[in-house]
């Protein structure tokens, strides 16, 4: 008589295991149809329509001029956002400040700045020599030690750099105090409890853990202040637009020059993407101190300051 093999028990799935199957609706495959054929329309406009002249936009891609303007763009972004940001963590503090003359004078600056638009803050700085025919400086109320022509202190790049920064630090302020006020108040009274100032709990305990929710607003910020910066082709300063627009005045190959302005548009705003992903993924891996590996570090670091004990473990 033969034995059967007795069957294998069946294996034990965990739950932790199981991994949904969302069920695929028709309106699922109907909406991909469509986009499907949306995009394939999109790139045969553009692969077959004979005005896009693509030979012009690869001769004009490299062009000297282009990448003058270019680099001026880069430039303005560049210090836009440095000054901006510098005004902007000053301006949070002070709107957090207990002292109502900072939180009124913060408050004001932010509600100029954020409600006047770029476009007329460019203008009005460009035109400051119409309200002040010079700038000097001395004594408040009294004599004067030195002065400048308005007219020339004013050119059209220090305009930009004063409309777009100056715009820029009043929406960071407001990002950079929200991100301070995430941060939970026991951090500051640890803090505290260590002998730290207000201002270096500030500097080496709340603004790097807020740095992880400031990141992605501000890197969002510097992708529109790259786009901002074509607004200074009003002033005639040769940015990136105003180049592709001085090229087409000369030659009238008006949408050539203009696919060359937005396909360099769309390279730096792609890399400052990638940029601003790779800083998001740094600050949120395991490889960075924790809240409380950071506090720590700065508490080891003080006590070795202080020599208040020879060693933290």
């Amino acid at each position: 008589m033969t034995t059967l093999p007795e069957e294998a028990p069946p294996a034990q799935v965990e739950a932790h295991d199981l991994k949904p199957i969302a069920l695929k609706h028709p309106s699922w495959w109907a909406g991909s149809a469509i986009l499907l054929v949306a995009l394939a329309s999109f790139v045969q406009i553009l692969a077959t329509n004979a005005n896009m002249q693509w030979p012009v936009v690869g001769a004009y891609l490299f062009h000297p001029e282009i990448l003058a303007g270019l680099q001026r763009t880069l430039v303005l972004t560049a210090l836009a956002m440095i000054i901006g940001l510098a005004f902007g963590v000053v301006l949070a503090i002070m709107r957090l400040s207990k002292n109502p003359l900072f939180q009124a004078f913060s408050w004001a600056w932010i509600w100029f700045f954020r409600g006047v638009p770029p476009l007329v803050q460019l203008i009005f700085w460009y035109n400051l020599a119409l309200l002040f025919p010079t700038i000097g400086i001395g004594v408040p109320f009294g004599p004067q030690f030195v002065a400048w022509d308005t007219n020339q202190l004013i050119t059209p790049f220090s305009a930009a750099i004063m409309g777009l920064s100056l715009t820029e630090s009043a929406y960071a302020a407001e990002m950079i105090r929200a991100g301070i006020q995430a941060v939970s108040g026991g951090q500051a009274e640890a803090a505290a409890s260590l002998g730290m100032t207000r201002a270096q709990s500030l500097r080496r305990i709340i603004l790097p853990q807020a740095l992880r929710i400031i990141i992605p607003p501000i890197g969002n910020d510097t992708i529109s202040m790259l786009k901002f910066t074509s607004l200074v082709s009003v002033l005639a300063l040769p940015d990136l637009l105003y180049s592709a627009q001085m090229i087409y005045s000369r030659t009238y190959q008006t949408i050539p020059l203009l696919l060359v302005a937005t396909i360099w548009y769309l390279v730096l705003s792609t890399i400052l993407t990638v940029i601003e992903h790779r800083i998001e993924k740094y600050l949120a891996g395991d490889h960075l101190p924790g809240p409380a590996r950071l506090q720590m570090a700065w508490l080891k670091r003080l006590m070795w300051r202080t020599g208040r004990v020879e060693r933290v473990a």
